[in-house]
């Protein structure tokens, strides 16, 4: 009996027994040329999981599947689906993931379901902040395409499958693996992929999700494969007319066949994502504008700033309206980005005791730009709320100059913070003792 057919069987029996040692068995999910996934309950902690059961691989390709599952354990980032455990059961791999509710990018990359451009934006640009993440640990992805991007309820998109399905297709490290229609020139001459290899693939993604058409196309494999190699898609605002100019720049860089002229870094391509699309959202010399930057010089952080400099910082921040209630930072989470608060308050938790209050003009979730270190504690909305949400890693695009200025009112506001706390540890100190008295 083959493998194929020992697997099938096997996968058949699941469900009567019904569960995988501590995983019980609910529901299938979905199902793929690498394994089958199913949705299932971890009776030790209580929670729902995604269970997938890796196709019949040798034991060579097992023990590099547990390898690379390890890596890709050790990654926590919001948009980075969790893996928990992996093991061996009845001699199939399986491997615990973090369960999503929601569907892949595939829906929305169909004509008829495309997502408004500054939407599909968001979502690659969140992926390229995923993928920076990984590529900064040494961990490259090697199969992006929009069946590997959940979506969830909240539209936040989870990248998965860091490496694993090329080994449960037993490819090594060099040669053909993934998908056709997502390969970069590089993969598809069976050269070692590359950070830059994922670059391509997010590339081949975006054109999808804004097109609703795939950016190389054929009738077999060799024709994507020549066209991939030898030819470039048709533009992009050929396809969608709203599409501005300034996108076909930014696809035919991501798409480049040479690495050399291709994006650098995932944060490269990020940041002139968010050019384009602040040029879609607040055009040059829209009120939105103006609006936006007079209400930002009334804040003491931006006192010192000119139109110009508040201007050039936008392109590595966006501001972001929080209802009454709502968690901006979790503890524990991992993330690039840190707040000023230009209207409203917040209060800062840990281990549900109020450690802080935050006030209009000043600034919170800082370690994250200072140490890149897991979130130290939750953060609610007390009141609705308006802040400037500042990715730190694009804040290295932005002219030195105004890093420079940027960092200085950081610096003083930081400073201020320190004293106030400083205060209040001593006001606590000194009623200790009265106590004591």
């Amino acid at each position: 009996m083959s493998n194929s057919s020992v697997h099938e069987k096997f996968i058949s029996g699941l469900m009567d027994t019904q569960s995988m040692g501590r995983y019980k068995i609910i529901r299938k999910l979905g199902q793929g040329g690498s394994g089958v996934v199913y949705l299932a309950r971890d009776a030790y902690i209580q929670r729902q999981v995604a269970l997938k059961i890796s196709r019949g691989i040798s034991s060579q390709s097992r023990k590099k599947l547990f390898l690379e599952a390890q890596s890709a354990g050790r990654l926590s980032h919001p948009n980075i689906l969790a893996i928990y455990d992996t093991g061996l059961y009845k001699e199939f791999c399986y491997i615990i993931m973090e369960y999503v509710e929601g569907e892949t990018l595939k829906k929305w990359c169909r004509p008829q379901h495309l997502l408004p451009i500054d939407q599909c934006i968001e979502i690659v640009f969140k992926v390229c902040s995923a993928l920076s993440y990984a590529h900064q640990r040494g961990v490259i992805h090697r199969d992006i395409k929009p069946s590997n991007i959940m979506l969830d309820k909240q539209g936040t998109p989870k990248l998965t499958d860091f490496g694993i399905a090329r080994i449960s297709e037993q490819k090594s490290e060099k040669g053909v693996w993934g998908t056709p229609s997502y390969m970069s020139p590089e993969q598809l001459k069976e050269e070692t992929g590359t950070h830059q290899s994922d670059i391509f693939s997010l590339g081949c993604v975006m054109y999808e999700l804004l097109t609703g058409q795939r950016a190389f196309t054929g009738e077999n494999d060799f024709t994507i494969i020549y066209k991939i190699t030898r030819e470039n898609p048709t533009p992009v605002h050929e396809l969608r007319p709203d599409l501005p100019k300034i996108f076909e720049d930014i696809m035919r860089k991501a798409l480049a066949k040479s690495l050399e002229e291709r994006y650098a870094s995932c944060m490269d391509l990020a940041y002139d994502l968010r050019v384009a699309l602040r040029g879609i959202m607040l055009p040059k010399g829209d009120k939105k504008v103006e609006d936006i930057i007079d209400l930002l010089r009334q804040v003491p952080f931006f006192h010192n700033f000119t139109r110009e400099q508040i201007e050039s910082l936008g392109l590595a921040s966006s501001i972001i309206k929080v209802p009454e209630g709502k968690i901006i930072v979790t503890e524990g989470d991992i993330d690039d980005t840190f707040y000023i608060l230009l209207n409203g308050k917040v209060k800062i938790r840990k281990n549900d005791t109020v450690i802080a209050k935050i006030r209009a003009g000043e600034c919170f979730g800082e370690m994250a730009y200072l140490s890149g270190q897991p979130r130290a504690a939750t953060i609610r909305a007390n009141t609705d709320c308006i802040m400037m949400k500042i990715s730190a890693t694009l804040m290295d695009r932005i002219p030195d100059k105004i890093q420079l200025h940027f960092l200085k009112s950081f610096s003083i506001t930081l400073v201020d913070r320190i004293q106030k706390s400083h205060k209040l540890i001593m006001s606590l100190m000194d009623k200790q003792k009265e106590k004591k008295r």
